[in-house]
């Protein structure tokens, strides 16, 4: 799960660049999410609600923690993520679920998860930024949609075992779609400390080239909880280049997050 949809604001940056000039002072005013927005935010969206499926977690706000940095090249600019990452589980009476991070206020994504049969598949989801330029604040959301059969959490896994998946995105900033596609492999199951806990994970590792209307490459190691697929361990590594009519702007970002208590707020 990096699963780190990338259609971010290159283009909307340089776009409005070229309207008001290369002479402004670029700033990161990015700050942690506190628990407690992310709790006003989600209170009438995270109720249990009826539905046949078992795999997935309690609704809820859980506490993760993190850090990262994101930036672009054109114009050059970056902004932190974390330490505190609040993550909301919200659930549909089909027995889907949908799961959010905030790496920061300038920067939320969510992904969207469904089960089939005893396993889990991603369907897709959205990632939301703003870059400040001067006092000026310019943002863009990107969505995306996977093929059918995109794994997520398979009921039972063995080392080794391997996926591809494809997944399209479009962005409010970016003219036309992208494309990530590539492998994601089973490395094996693994017990991680929680707090006080113990969990019982199953990691993964994740390689998607990106075309289209970005090119670039996602590297990410994704551990999920065996039995209802919460994130509880995310590293990421991304690149990718915009075309801009200022010239090619390069979006990067490292970084990864990890739970810290397994009971939501």
């Amino acid at each position: 799960m990096s699963r780190k949809w990338i259609l971010v604001g290159a283009g909307i940056m340089a776009v409005a660049l070229v309207g008001v000039g290369l002479f402004l002072t670029f700033r990161d005013n990015a700050r942690p999410v506190d628990i407690e927005e992310a709790k006003q935010r989600a209170a009438s969206s995270t109720a249990p609600q009826e539905s046949p499926a078992t795999r997935r977690p309690e609704p809820g706000v859980y506490r993760y923690e993190g850090s990262g940095t994101e930036s672009l090249s054109v114009p050059p600019l970056s902004q932190d993520q974390g330490p505190t990452m609040p993550g909301t589980v919200e659930l549909s009476d089909d027995g889907c679920w949908t799961f959010r991070i905030d790496y920061s206020t300038n920067h939320w994504q969510t992904w969207y998860h469904c089960p089939e049969g005893d396993d889990l598949v991603e369907g897709g989801g959205q990632s939301w930024q703003r870059w400040m330029i001067g006092a000026t604040a310019l943002t863009n959301l990107s969505d995306f949609t996977c093929d059918e059969g995109a794994m997520l959490v398979p009921m039972n896994p063995s080392p080794g075992d391997e996926w591809t998946a494809r997944c399209t995105g479009t962005n409010e900033a970016v003219e036309g779609e992208a494309v990530s596609e590539g492998t994601y492999r089973f490395v094996g199951e693994e017990d991680v400390a929680v707090g006080d806990t113990t969990v019982s994970t199953f990691r993964f590792e994740r390689d998607r080239t990106m075309s289209g209307a970005q090119v670039g490459t996602e590297h990410s190691e994704v551990w999920f909880a065996a039995d209802t697929g919460l994130p509880v361990r995310n590293e990421r590594s991304i690149e990718a280049r915009t075309d801009t009519p200022i010239g090619a702007s390069t979006y990067t970002e490292t970084g990864e997050f990890h739970l810290v208590s397994i009971d939501p707020d």
